[in-house]
């Protein structure tokens, strides 16, 4: 197949390596654009008031990956990739595989999400990947299920246009307890912001979020409460796969609002 990789951890990142380079080996046609360097919880951001800027990149990846580096935002490297860079679009885009879990609310602010989201938006079906630790340095399987993934779709592609979120727990091969189709749970956080002062007694705010608790979403979502939440599975050592679409319409919300009469006074 031919296939994109972008991700928001940079060029240097191990686990856009890890992913470019088994897929390569695989016999698959990989290109990579990606950030020059980390873009974490950049979200969905386009760069829209100064210039874009790729460099061929040498000696990263493996022979048969052609790989840039943007000064952009993940979606910028996407975007920029299919629309200047590429010659013809690829088959899957794929993004990650990124250092740390995107569960939950978190993929909101996720830019290994949003990079794969663009490709949803131009069409594309893609794959979001990530290693649910930020500390576990083995991509292998991973990159290995990853390569399964990309296997399966190939002989039989996705019936309908959708992104996967896929979050891969940070075990051995042999300790994962297999693959669940799940929906997005709820993460909250709470957020610390850490005051200081710089040497010039400017101060400044340094934000420091950790997970309070994983909660239930609402149940008006219009989503199978039988399906396993993607926070819950993970800690069991399942990979998590949970399919995304970019329209967030509250489907519930527009019911409750049919009956209202908007007054113009």
């Amino acid at each position: 197949m031919k296939l994109l990789i972008s991700n928001d951890d940079g060029v240097s990142a191990l686990g856009i390596r890890t992913l470019a380079n088994s897929l390569a080996e695989a016999g698959h046609d990989v290109t990579v654009v990606c950030p020059d360097r980390e873009r974490s919880a950049t979200g969905h951001g386009l760069t829209l008031h100064q210039p874009i800027r790729a460099e061929i990149v040498e000696s990263i990846f493996h022979p048969n990956v052609k790989a840039w580096a943007c000064d952009g935002t993940p979606s910028d490297c996407v975007k920029l990739a299919l629309w200047a860079l590429l010659e013809s679009p690829p088959d899957l885009v794929l993004s990650g595989i990124n250092q740390g879990a995107n569960l939950g609310t978190e993929i909101l602010y996720s830019g290994t999400v949003s990079a794969a989201m663009e490709g949803i938006i131009e069409g594309l079906p893609s794959i979001a990947f990530s290693l649910a630790s930020h500390t576990y340095k083995d991509y292998q399987v991973a990159a290995r299920f990853a390569q399964n993934l990309v296997a399966q779709l190939a002989a039989k592609p996705l019936p309908e246009l959708m992104l996967l979120n896929v979050n891969i727990p940070p075990v051995k091969w042999e300790e994962i307890a297999g693959v669940a189709i799940t929906r997005q749970g709820v993460r909250r956080y709470v957020d610390v912001f850490d005051k200081r002062v710089d040497p010039r007694g400017k101060t400044y705010y340094w934000l420091t979020g950790e997970v309070l608790e994983d909660v239930e979403p609402p149940e008006g979502l219009n989503l199978p409460q039988h399906i396993p939440i993607d926070v819950h599975v993970i800690r069991k050592n399942y990979i998590s796969i949970t399919p995304l679409q970019y329209n967030l319409t509250y489907a519930t919300g527009i019911n409750q609002l049919a009956d209202w009469e908007f007054k113009f006074t």
